[in-house]
């Protein structure tokens, strides 16, 4: 069982900056895939990044390459999105989420609103 704390959202002006944070507990945190999706007012949930056990593979949505970065510390079981250039389309909620072949694990989400 691995249980999934988002942090970091908050509200930026468009172009700014924000950094995601997702605190995972249990003990099989480093063998799992990790990964960030979000989900905007009346739309469904899709992927944003993705992340592999090790570190060593990600893989972005077209909408936010170039300007996302997924990382990880094993170490601290802790997955981070770096977002830069941000427009007022990524404004959704953003989940984090954990699997080892599916992503079935989910945390509770938190807000990231850009404005223009």
């Amino acid at each position: 069982q691995v249980q999934l704390v988002e942090s970091g959202g908050g509200l930026v002006q468009a172009g700014g900056s924000l950094r995601l944070s997702c605190a995972a507990s249990g003990r099989t945190f480093s063998s799992y895939t990790m990964g960030w999706f979000r989900q905007a007012p009346g739309k469904e949930r899709e992927f944003v990044a993705g992340i592999s056990w090790s570190g060593g593979r990600t893989n972005y949505a077209n909408s936010v390459k170039g300007r996302f970065t997924i990382s990880r510390d094993n170490t601290n079981n802790t997955v981070y999105l770096q977002m830069n250039s941000l427009k007022p389309e990524d404004t959704a909620v953003y989940y984090c989420s954990s699997g080892q072949t599916t992503y079935d694990y989910w945390g509770q989400g938190t807000q990231v609103t850009v404005s223009s």
